[in-house]
């Protein structure tokens, strides 16, 4: 398989730092969860999540499982450091990770209730897709939303990102409830018009802060 860009090591995503205007994307370790407990205070973060990690028994569990996974290359995790307040406010990962198949999925997500709507999110997955297309050489990208969570599944087909189906009773919740699945993607022949529209979203979005 021709992996072309840089970014896989012995068929696992390398370590890597991504940057952009407001954020900071770094390898998530146990340093972190100090900084994310404090941003995973708000119960309205993970009423349709898998976790809870609002003690710091469950933020180290949580950091945890997550470098179990990153480890045996399934995933690559990532504290969101937030550059203008100095802080960090959320998670994020590559996981579901495909090396032959060129895929990754990207989710897992959260962030501190306050950054919602913000450009955060935008920024984030702007990073991210850009690393996967262009210093992966990923063919597909995927992600996935509870099909009762609307923002989530709103905020990523304003990503560009193609709904393709849903997967019933996908997995049980905390609560017993069988989570369905709704399932996107973007393609690599789709990524230039989806970097293209991004770009644009970021764009506008500083021009309105400078305004």
């Amino acid at each position: 398989m021709t992996t072309g860009p840089t970014g896989w090591r012995e068929g696992r995503i390398a370590p890597v730092t991504l940057e952009g205007a407001l954020l900071r994307l770094e390898p998530l370790a146990h340093a972190h969860e100090p900084a994310l407990l404090l941003a995973a205070r708000d119960e309205a973060i993970w009423r349709v999540t898998m976790d809870d990690p609002r003690t710091p028994e469950a933020m180290h569990d949580y950091v945890a499982r997550a470098l179990q996974a990153r480890d045996a290359g399934a995933a690559f995790p990532f504290a969101v450091y937030h550059k203008g307040e100095g802080r960090f406010i959320g998670s994020t990962r590559f996981h579901s990770v495909s090396f032959p198949d060129r895929g990754v999925s990207i989710g897992l997500t959260w962030y501190a209730p306050e950054f919602w709507g913000t450009g955060v999110n935008t920024e984030s997955k702007y990073l991210l897709l850009t690393h996967a297309f262009d210093r992966l050489g990923c063919i597909r990208v995927e992600f996935n939303a509870d099909a009762r969570n609307a923002r989530s599944r709103a905020a990523i087909l304003r990503l560009g990102a193609v709904e393709e189906g849903t997967l019933r009773s996908k997995v049980v919740l905390r609560d017993g409830h069988r989570r369905d699945a709704v399932y996107f993607s973007i393609l690599d022949r789709e990524w230039p018009g989806v970097r293209e529209r991004l770009e644009r979203s970021m764009g506008e979005r500083e021009q309105g802060r400078g305004a």
